[in-house]
């Protein structure tokens, strides 16, 4: 029989790797398989097994044994079972209005009120600079403790309850070109490496396309991407289809290299590795209230809805506003009498302005508020042609309202079809005939069962189950499952290799300053700077350890 390479690296004494080698001789090698290759290293630091795997003349590797003494392996198990801690990471924060704002904040709370979870959310902090331009009406922080101040107001006057959850803050930069925060330096620091066990990646693409740093999987038991966004479909709108294929395969790779699962809110995502379709998003119960008081006043005879039709969205022409203008201009006569109110405020504004006045049609433009306001409580009907977003929060937040939404029949919308309210459109045509009956027809109260369904008690479930973090105290059995006798041994096959390599050439390349400020990098995004590292308490560059509170 042929022999075979095994390389070992181990932390055990040399006593007890002797007696865990008759162990592994006996179980697993008793066919007497003769070693063409013996190495002994005596370190589990996983970049120094890659340069040993690709430096060290092992081309013909067959096996990779890691042992690890039971001290140091049993008390790391124990300790993850006692408490699972999951650290949120997102790419945007309030007061910006945006998905990933939102969203993340949301999760939080609930994995901690209803799943009883240990969290702690991770967001971005901008210079002073930066707030300036991403932040609405002039909002700016003075500190990141000011910043966190406003967070938790925020949410706690939409909930009801006090958020428990810790909030800390790594650099951001905004990238005026892409209108994105991208992050600063290594962000995995920002959780001690006693709390890493779960980190979610709310958009895991934008979160690892540049970054340069330990690896995500190295640094956390369980590494779950949350899709939010479309990126594809907005390039191709924006730049063309060749850009669109290369942000493809990018996002292929460092999403394959980062995250062991990942979650798209719908199929109008790209396909991704190891990925589920699940809308893990649920609505501010403040709209499920809303709707609670609208079927009341249903069921009691009383006037719900006194408005006609309404629209609201971040003012650009790719969220929906060229689509509507388009089919309330094509059909201006098939919809005589039609009023429609438009909400927003964005980069497109004053040209969206310009298109409504042209329509013979009543299209009357407004600066854009807060969907929960009163003075959308009393619309009846909800226009959303909108095909660019991923899962469409206002279309969920109008069905919790009691409102009937007129929505285009697309991989986007596919969660909203179980409810009654939804009317979907394949064509121009499509679209004009649920305009007509939505206006004409009472909106069906939602049943408890619908009700449900729309919250973020659901909508955590929905994320536990595809997460495989159902049971509190374990994780899924593909990323925790225990060593036997203190050693695993672990078949290389050509894909675990090719990943691992992946992984060292993202290293390598997010390193070199010149190539990241080709491929789209903000400039000297490798490391903070000395303004954000004093702002969040962080070390000095010279300095040799790093802050572990950050905002706090």
């Amino acid at each position: 029989m042929t022999g075979f390479t095994l390389v070992i690296v181990s932390e055990l004494s040399e006593r007890e790797f002797l007696v865990q080698m008759s162990w592994l001789y006996l179980d697993n090698f008793h066919e007497g398989l003769p070693f063409t290759t013996l190495c002994f290293f005596s370190s589990l630091d996983d970049y120094f097994v890659l340069q040993i795997l690709l430096y060290g003349g092992f081309d013909d590797l067959d096996c990779l044994l890691l042992m690890g003494s039971q001290a140091s392996r049993g008390e790391s198990d124990l300790s993850m079972e006692k408490k699972q801690h999951i650290a949120i990471y997102t790419t945007a924060s309030l007061p910006w209005m945006t998905g990933t704002a939102v969203n993340p904040l949301f999760r939080a709370a609930y994995l901690v009120k209803h799943a009883g979870r240990k969290v702690t959310l991770v967001i971005p902090w901008l210079s002073l600079n930066d707030q300036e331009l991403v932040y609405p009406d002039k909002k700016t922080f003075s500190s990141a403790s000011e910043h966190e101040a406003y967070v938790r107001h925020w949410l706690e006057e939409r909930t009801g309850f006090a958020c428990g959850f810790d909030i800390r803050f790594y650099p951001g930069k905004f990238a005026l070109d892409k209108r994105s925060i991208l992050p600063v330096g290594d962000i995995t620091e920002i959780i001690p490496d006693e709390e890493a066990v779960v980190a979610v990646l709310e958009e895991p693409e934008h979160l690892t396309w540049f970054h340069h740093g330990k690896r995500w999987k190295t640094k956390f038991r369980l590494v779950v991407g949350v899709v939010h966004t479309n990126y594809l479909e907005y390039i191709r709108r924006e730049k063309n289809d060749m850009q669109a294929n290369i942000v493809k395969h990018v996002n292929n790779w460092v999403v394959s290299i980062y995250c062991h699962k990942v979650i798209r809110l719908s199929g109008a995502t790209q396909e991704l590795p190891r990925s589920v379709i699940c809308n893990v998003h649920g609505v501010n119960p403040k709209f499920l209230e809303i709707g609670k008081k609208k079927k009341e006043e249903l069921e009691n005879g009383d006037p719900a809805f006194t408005k006609g039709a309404y629209y609201i969205g971040k003012m650009v022409w790719n969220k929906g506003y060229r689509e509507l203008l388009k089919l309330l201009k094509d059909h201006q006569k098939d919809l005589a009498g039609l009023e429609v109110d438009l909400y927003g405020k964005g980069e497109d504004s004053e040209e969206v302005k310009a298109a409504a006045r042209k329509l013979d049609l009543a299209v009357r433009v407004h600066p854009g508020r807060d969907h929960a306001d009163p003075l959308f409580h009393d619309y009846k009907v909800f226009l959303n042609p909108s095909t660019t977003d991923v899962v469409c929060t206002t279309t969920a937040e109008a069905l919790a309202m009691g409102k009937i939404v007129v929505c285009a029949n697309h991989s986007s919308n596919e969660f909203f079809k179980q409810f009654p309210n939804c009317l979907m459109y394949n064509d121009d045509i499509g679209f004009v005939t649920a305009t007509r009956k939505a206006l004409a027809d009472q909106p069906a109260p939602l049943t408890d069962e619908q009700r449900h369904e729309l919250s973020w008690e659901a909508a955590t479930d929905r994320f536990l189950r595809v997460a495989g973090l159902e049971d509190p105290n374990t994780l899924d059995e593909a990323t925790s499952k225990a060593p036997t006798r203190n050693f695993a041994s672990i078949s290389f096959n050509i894909k675990r290799k090719l990943e691992d390599v992946s992984a060292f050439v993202h290293y390598a390349g997010s390193g070199v300053e010149l190539l990241r400020r080709v491929l789209g990098a903000i400039p000297g995004s490798i490391h903070a700077n000395e303004e954000q590292r004093r702002e969040l308490g962080l070390a000095s560059t010279s300095g040799k350890q790093r802050s572990k509170s950050l905002g706090r």
